[in-house]
């Protein structure tokens, strides 16, 4: 593998055949994210920090704030794909906490189709033809997914939706801000496809993206220690008023202090019972407990998203998501 670019000395084997179980307590995890993040912040001239909103970036952008402070970085452009089809209180959530942590937040859109469907008030599931498209989306449409519809729906959870409302958008973002590393909050337990990342992970070919590096700190965290985390360490550490020992809220009504989740930096569909946050089209709550209260161990993490096609996943990674 040819260096990419020449600057970098990271290692793209570190976290090559493991799993969480090879970091068995939280502290053994959050000091490998601690490491992680600081290597990324250290390593690439133009990092930025996926953020949807979620927990997994949520956590990842805490360490990179946490880290950027004690050691002097630059706190990187957090990147929020905007695919139009968000429940408002994601909006609403990270416009919060974007001003409250003093972020530089970038909305990365596919804006030729959003310009479309607004023309057209269209509704998620309504047809888009491909003709109507710009020609740098009808090459991803023909060209690179070989599809040969006339048109296709409005819709995430479809290969071409998805790939132009969240692949394209990142990775002409990427390019227009040449972005050489992407701090991302994936994890080996979350699906099949990533279980076999590293820690930084090579995207260098320039017929598929910009070529970038991903930085993958939260690797080695499963869906409960995510939450441990939060309710241990995030919260306490961020939010004044919150008890520093941690506290777990059985509701959105059991905050301490008079706190409100307002307060607190984490979604407030996660309170209500989501424990994954993709649409508001396709994305249903998994219970009416908070997501940190559910039967995690033995449930799916993403069974309330229609979208949970392994193979779907894996060939929309192999183009440039995350």
């Amino acid at each position: 593998m040819s260096e990419f670019p020449d600057y970098l000395d990271v290692d793209y084997t570190d976290g090559e055949g493991q799993t969480p179980d090879d970091y068995p307590t939280l502290e053994n995890k959050i000091e490998k994210a601690i490491e992680v993040t600081r290597r990324g912040l250290e390593q690439y001239r133009n990092p930025a920090v996926m953020w949807t909103g979620g927990k997994d970036s949520t956590l990842t952008l805490y360490f990179i704030k946490e880290v950027a402070e004690k050691y002097g970085y630059d706190t990187p452009t957090a990147v929020f794909i905007d695919h139009y089809q968000h429940f408002d209180a994601i909006h609403d959530f990270v416009d919060h906490w974007a001003e409250e942590w003093d972020l530089d937040v970038v909305y990365a859109r596919n804006e030729d189709v959003g310009a479309y469907v607004e023309d057209h008030n269209l509704e998620p599931g309504d047809d888009i033809p491909v003709a109507e498209l710009s020609e740098h989306n009808r090459h991803h449409v023909r060209e690179i997914l070989e599809y040969e519809e006339e048109t296709f729906p409005f819709l995430l959870d479809t290969y071409v939706g998805n790939h132009l409302l969240k692949t394209v958008a990142l990775n002409d973002t990427l390019k227009s801000y040449d972005i050489d590393g992407v701090i991302s909050g994936v994890r080996w337990d979350e699906q099949d496809a990533r279980a076999d990342e590293t820690f930084f992970s090579p995207r260098h070919d320039p017929d598929i993206y910009p070529p970038h590096d991903r930085i993958q700190a939260i690797l080695q965290f499963a869906e409960r220690d995510v939450w441990d985390v939060f309710w241990n360490y995030v919260v306490p550490d961020t939010v004044e008023d919150f008890p520093e020992d941690g506290y777990v809220p059985q509701s959105a009504d059991d905050l301490p202090n008079g706190l409100t989740q307002d307060d607190i930096p984490v979604s407030p569909k996660y309170f209500a019972g989501f424990r994954s946050l993709g649409s508001e089209v396709s994305t249903e709550k998994s219970d009416e407990e908070p997501a940190w209260l559910q039967d995690i161990e033995n449930t799916t993490e993403r069974a309330g998203r229609a979208q949970d096609k392994e193979d779907l996943m894996e060939r929309l990674r192999d183009l440039g998501y995350m």
